[in-house]
């Protein structure tokens, strides 16, 4: 009796664990695809950053009037210090997304094998009273 009472308690916790592993699961997936094409948007950002300052150091060399462009290429290449720095902390979130997902995925499946090999989880079917 206490046998049955232990496994349906353990039956209860582990399906609340799959459902909100499964409830993360694709929230995890959605932010992992955000946060890549935001790192893909940067990298854009810091090669448009780059070409522009190339840009202005050229046109600084070939100007007749004396006209000081420094200070605003040292604001370009600050501002790309500065994308090159989110996108490197964009780059450990999404590692760290990914192994939290690849977890929930381990997880997942450790529990379902658990289930299936105590015979207390069949199918995804309800119950019958």
């Amino acid at each position: 009796m206490a046998a049955a009472a232990l496994v349906e308690t353990s039956s209860g916790r582990d399906a609340i664990a799959e459902g909100l592993l499964d409830l993360l699961k694709p929230a995890i997936q959605q932010l992992d695809l955000h946060v890549h094409s935001v790192r893909e948007s940067q990298v854009e950002l810091r090669e448009h950053i780059d070409s522009l300052a190339t840009e202005l150091c050229r046109i600084n060399e070939h100007q007749k009037v004396a006209l000081d462009l420094d200070p605003y290429v040292k604001k370009l290449l600050n501002a790309r210090r500065r994308v090159v720095l989110v996108n490197n902390i964009l780059q450990n979130a999404q590692e760290r997304l990914r192994r939290l997902n690849h977890n929930v995925a381990k997880e997942t499946a450790r529990r379902k094998t658990m289930l299936e090999a105590s015979g207390v989880f069949t199918s995804r079917s309800p119950s019958k009273p």
